[in-house]
């Protein structure tokens, strides 16, 4: 396994073992898989919060490195395996992941629980995770589908779309979201002409879109992803002429969508986890900085798990996940002073004398319920084969 350790400004490749003041801390994500191109910036995103907290030289509890680890996205054996290489062999000391739902659900019951580690994600949305059983250990710092559904339900009708179709990836994810939105949009007065469930990794999805289509509804909401079914779904659609204009949850939303279609889906809407908020600037100009796209979905939310993680740690005085897991709703909350992206070393500063820290963040982090996201999304449309932000939600 890889380890990185974060210096000043960079991420530097660490050979060898860990030192004794090493503080591990894993990134289990989809590094391959049906979202594989939203992952790197995920993943650099985390590691830029652990550089920025070594570089400041006020974590008293060691050195943070990083353990990157793949979860394939939908592999729940992969992910188990993998989440327990990390815990058992590299000693991590809290992990920011997984990304979908299906495989943090297994991580969290197969190894998180039984390890006693905590676990924040900062983009697996499924309702079912807000009462899984967690003993106090998961977090995550993107809102439920609950709350998603809720927000596709007021875009369409926003736009006028009195009817819909939902096709949705057949897993925890997919199937938790196309129940939200159905419920949501139909509460509102909308009709779901169809809801029907398509696998990854088919070449053809010509039978599916087919019952689409017949079906009817101005607008097809794909809720899958953006490297797999989902795509195949959109290409199949556009080829038959069966649907032109399509509604995007956060796992379509990608450049690689609007590299692959460009104009073809003009018009097309939908929206991810985001905020207007001056945390998600000032992150924007940091991720600009390290060399990736600080708007990319889920990245916002991958810093900010880290950054709980760690200042859940320096609130604590300890890397034991059974002590730091009842501080990390204390520092993502009020009271204390606010903290922003590039300010934590300063958080750091005022948790060492005894003060109080309200983390802010790139996303606008506050923690409800069993810890997970108040959420906030940014809602954006295709224009000229691009995706461009329509408003904030």
């Amino acid at each position: 396994m890889k380890k990185f350790l974060l210096s000043t400004a960079t991420v530097a490749l660490l050979a060898g073992a860990a030192q004794a003041d090493d503080v591990p801390i894993g990134i289990i994500l989809g590094f391959t898989g049906p979202i594989d191109s939203l992952t790197p910036a995920m993943g650099d995103a985390a590691e830029l919060a652990m550089a920025e907290v070594n570089a400041s030289g006020n974590f008293a509890l060691g050195t943070v490195v990083s353990v990157r680890g793949d979860d394939g996205c939908i592999d729940s054996g992969l992910a188990v395996a993998t989440a327990e290489r990390l815990v058992t062999s590299d000693g991590v000391r809290g992990i920011v992941g997984g990304d979908c739902s299906g495989v943090t659900g297994a991580m969290l019951q197969n190894v998180a629980r039984p390890n006693g580690v905590v676990m924040i994600s900062p983009s697996a949305t499924s309702p079912a995770l807000s009462t899984a059983e967690d003993d106090g250990l998961f977090f995550r710092t993107a809102p439920s589908d609950a709350r998603q559904g809720q927000v596709v339900a007021d875009i369409l009708r926003d736009r006028g779309v009195n009817s819909i179709a939902i096709t949705y990836t057949n897993n925890d994810y997919g199937a938790g979201l196309a129940a939200s939105i159905e419920a949501a949009f139909e509460a509102a007065g909308g009709t779901v002409t169809l809801v029907a469930s398509h696998e990854d990794g088919k070449a053809d999805y010509s039978a599916e879109v087919g019952a689409l289509a017949a079906a009817g509804g101005e607008v097809l909401v794909v809720a899958g992803y953006l490297d797999q079914g989902g795509r195949g779904i959109i290409r199949s659609a556009l080829d038959l002429g069966a649907f032109d204009t399509f509604e995007l949850p956060d796992g379509m939303v990608g450049d690689t969508l609007t590299e692959v279609f460009g104009d073809e889906i003009n018009g097309t809407f939908g929206q991810h986890p985001g905020t207007d908020s001056p945390g998600a600037s000032q992150f924007g100009e940091l991720a600009a900085a390290a060399g990736f796209d600080g708007t990319s979905a889920f990245a916002p939310e991958s810093y900010d798990a880290a950054a709980l993680i760690m200042l859940a740690m320096a609130a604590a005085g300890s890397t034991d996940p059974q002590v730091y897991k009842e501080h990390v709703m204390d520092v993502a909350n009020a009271p204390g002073e606010m903290i922003y992206p590039g300010q934590l070393g300063h958080a750091l500063e005022i948790i060492a004398a005894g003060g109080d820290v309200d983390y802010v963040g790139a996303s606008a982090v506050e923690l409800i319920g069993s810890g997970e996201s108040a959420g906030n999304y940014r809602e954006v449309e295709v224009v000229d084969g691009a995706f461009q932000t329509v408003r904030y939600r």
